[in-house]
């Protein structure tokens, strides 16, 4: 009898210990980012969420501003394009397009949490007129973005490679698979999100559809420049969507240079 007298009084004991203990707290090294429930949303959109609050830190990299934004929810790390800003100023930070466990090459930093964002206002500030508001640090990756105003002489498809305009006929076909490609050069964008981007024409295609432009992403390590002719190996990749209403028909992923001149 006195036995099974104990049993409820130790499970009442054990109850009253777990309530008492404090609630967790999220590690050091998340800085208490606020959590992200669901698709981020674009800056300009009636329910995009932002956060508020004094600039701690700040750094420039490639065409990024990165900042540390204190905030009532804990530090938040954003980067937008690129803006002068000063410790202390207040500066308000849409939470799109959230990466996690991010590493920056060029600043040679780990990020736990950290928000690319189409734009970075200074409180007060309308959109239209906030630091970086005319600028998407994705959308410059958008191939009607990229259409070179000089005309290209059509080139012919590299030894065992395709055109661009062949690319985009194909591209169901080609999906995952390991394709060579070569023009030239009309855009150039390093360092963002742990990758560089290369926007390829070689005179083939419509400017109309955009069928004569090629996205490619690399390794932080292949560096061109603008008016490079190169030739270029990467894996072909269909609707690839970044979050953020950045998305891309076709794109070449993993590139590896084949050639340049």
């Amino acid at each position: 009898m006195i036995g099974s007298r104990l049993v409820p009084v130790l499970i009442l004991a054990s109850v009253a210990a777990a309530c008492s203990k404090p609630p967790s707290t999220p590690p050091p090294s998340v800085q208490n980012a606020p959590a992200d429930s669901g698709a981020p949303e674009p800056a300009g959109s009636p329910g995009a969420r932002t956060v508020t609050g004094p600039v701690r830190e700040t750094m420039d990299a490639a065409s990024y501003t990165y900042v540390r934004v204190s905030t009532d929810r804990g530090d938040v790390w954003a980067a937008g394009p690129q803006f002068a800003v000063k410790v202390g100023e207040r500066v308000v930070v849409p939470l799109e397009m959230p990466m996690q466990n991010f590493h920056s090459q060029s600043l040679k930093r780990d990020f736990p949490v950290i928000y690319f964002v189409s734009t970075i206002r200074r409180e007060g500030e309308t959109a239209a007129t906030g630091a970086g508001a005319a600028l998407s640090p994705m959308a410059s990756h958008g191939t009607s973005a990229a259409a070179a105003p000089e005309t290209i002489a059509p080139m012919p498809a590299p030894a065992g490679g395709t055109t661009i305009a062949d690319l985009w006929a194909s591209r169901k076909a080609l999906a995952g698979k390991p394709v060579t490609v070569h023009g030239k050069v009309v855009k150039f964008n390093g360092g963002i999100l742990g990758k560089n981007w290369i926007h390829l024409q070689d005179g083939t295609g419509k400017t109309a559809d955009s069928t004569n432009d090629i996205t490619v992403t690399t390794g932080e390590d292949v560096v061109v420049k603008v008016g490079d002719t190169i030739a270029i190996t990467g894996t072909v990749v269909l609707d690839k969507d970044f979050g953020a209403g950045y998305a891309y028909g076709t794109l070449i992923e993993n590139g590896r240079l084949a050639g340049k001149s």
